[in-house]
């Protein structure tokens, strides 16, 4: 009896010392596990800069659900961290102040929790992503929840990412850019002669030579005195129509959407059957450029009756107009003007009308992330202009296949609306994403352009280290 307790024992010991190894073992492969999960996981945003600590957290883990729920796959590429942004507390002349704001004592920036300046309406709206990037970058502030945010201000330059330039140049040169009585130089060049001293005189330019700097530049004829002298910032354009590529390219710069002019369509039941017009465009027919195309699709196409080709403008119903026509048709063509990009493509995406693109040059936002032939017809100004080959192609185009990229167009709508509040994915926020995308290829030049500039210096002052010819 007792060698059999014995053995009991001995039995029971040896599973105990079993299981202790076993569970050992897996607290230990855990433990190594989390610490090179630790070790290799990317640096999201160092929290220790800002006083909303938590909610960057809280907003970072929000962010990144929402990219990996992405829809049809467009987010899941986009940066899914949150951008840090030092921006320049400029004079209310370079930003609020263009539209009529105006500050109490030595206030900067309006109280955006009080009342939020009002942008023009008409065709200036179109240009005015400047105004929305600076209102959430304001927003982030005072913002109690920051849950789907992509980028936040940060006050100390140091820890930022990437600058901000607050100059709402679209609706400068709208508004200022005309010589007033007495005027020798407008107050558009003026302010852009003062943008450029103010720039290059602080010690955050210096540190990159720019290259780090957002500027906005949407409307094709902003900025044109400043930018051959600001080229190696970060700029944020409608299209490169009227840029040589040594001031603007695709590798380097940003394209955003417009604002769109007319209205949403809200809860949009129609069809295929129920949009009675096959191919609709409203606009100027006669432009510069490559928009000699829009007259000659215009004596192609205007006695087919199931198309509407017109001119049109934003004066009396023009915008009410253009807004039905959109609403009840199939196709929207959206074909070059005096530069490759219009505003008529976000229209057409915000009236659920497929776009039909005819503009050989044309940048879209976005789209190193975004497939636009899931919801655009894409064709050649050559080919458009053969006899009756657009019209084959769209008829072409059956039921099935329309309603299929009517689909995916209400889908992807909200990348492309700006807003204040912004929400998660929609123009703000999207821009943001596209701004931080480019953010590891500028860190590249930066860090490569220093590698001798920060030598230590030789007693022998021949041999100090010089910038390198292509620094700027």
């Amino acid at each position: 009896m007792a060698e059999r307790n014995v053995h009991s024992m001995g039995i029971f010991g040896k599973k105990s010392l079993l299981c202790l190894f076993i569970i050992t073992s897996i607290l230990f492969m855990g433990s190594w596990f989390f610490v090179l999960h630790s070790a290799y996981r990317p640096n999201l945003v160092d929290l220790s800069f800002s006083p909303n600590s938590q909610l960057l957290a809280v907003a970072e883990q929000t962010l990144a659900e929402n990219v990996e729920e992405g829809i049809g796959g467009a987010e899941k590429h986009s940066c899914s961290k949150i951008l840090k942004v030092f921006m320049y507390d400029l004079p209310p002349q370079f930003h609020f102040g263009l539209l009529g704001w105006k500050p109490e004592g030595n206030s900067v920036w309006p109280d955006i929790r009080a009342k939020v300046p009002s942008y023009p309406g008409g065709l200036n709206v179109q240009h005015s992503v400047e105004y929305w990037l600076t209102l959430d970058l304001l927003a982030s502030e005072v913002a109690g929840d920051l849950s789907g945010r992509s980028a936040v201000r940060v006050r100390n330059s140091s820890e930022a990412e990437v600058v901000f330039v607050p100059f709402f140049s679209s609706i400068c040169m709208n508004r200022f850019s005309r010589l007033k009585r007495l005027q020798k130089v407008d107050a558009n060049v003026l302010l852009q002669e003062k943008l450029v001293t103010f720039l290059t005189a602080q010690e955050e330019w210096k540190r990159s030579m720019g290259k780090d700097h957002i500027i906005l530049a949407h409307h094709p004829n902003s900025l044109l005195d400043a930018r051959t002298k600001l080229w190696p910032a970060m700029f944020i354009l409608s299209d490169f129509g009227r840029y040589p590529p040594s001031i603007a390219n695709v590798e380097k710069d940003v394209i955003a959407p417009y604002k769109q002019i007319v209205g949403s369509y809200v809860n949009d039941t129609s069809e295929f059957d129920s949009r009675p017009i096959l191919l609709f465009f409203q606009g100027a027919i006669y432009r510069k450029d490559g928009g000699f195309v829009r007259q000659e699709l215009f004596y192609m196409l205007k006695n087919e009756k199931d198309v509407h080709f017109a001119f049109g403008n934003i004066q009396k119903d023009g915008i009410k107009q253009a807004t039905q026509g959109m609403h009840t048709s199939k196709f929207c063509l959206n074909i070059a003007g005096d530069t490759p990009s219009s505003n008529r493509l976000f229209d057409a995406i915000a009236s659920h009308c497929v776009p039909v693109i005819i503009s050989d040059e044309i940048e879209l936002p976005y789209e190193d992330v975004l497939d636009y032939s899931d919801f655009c017809v894409f064709v050649r100004t050559s080919d458009a202009l053969k006899e009756n080959f657009l019209l084959n192609m769209i008829r072409g185009i059956g039921k099935e296949e329309w309603t299929r990229m009517w689909n995916r167009i209400k889908e992807v709508e909200p990348f492309f609306e700006y807003r204040y509040p912004s929400r998660g994915n929609d123009a703000v926020q999207m821009v943001w994403q596209a701004i931080a995308r480019k953010v590891p290829a500028v860190k590249l030049k930066i860090h490569r352009n220093w590698r001798y500039y920060r030598t230590p210096v030789s007693l022998d002052n021949s041999a100090a280290p010089r910038l390198p010819s292509n620094f700027w």
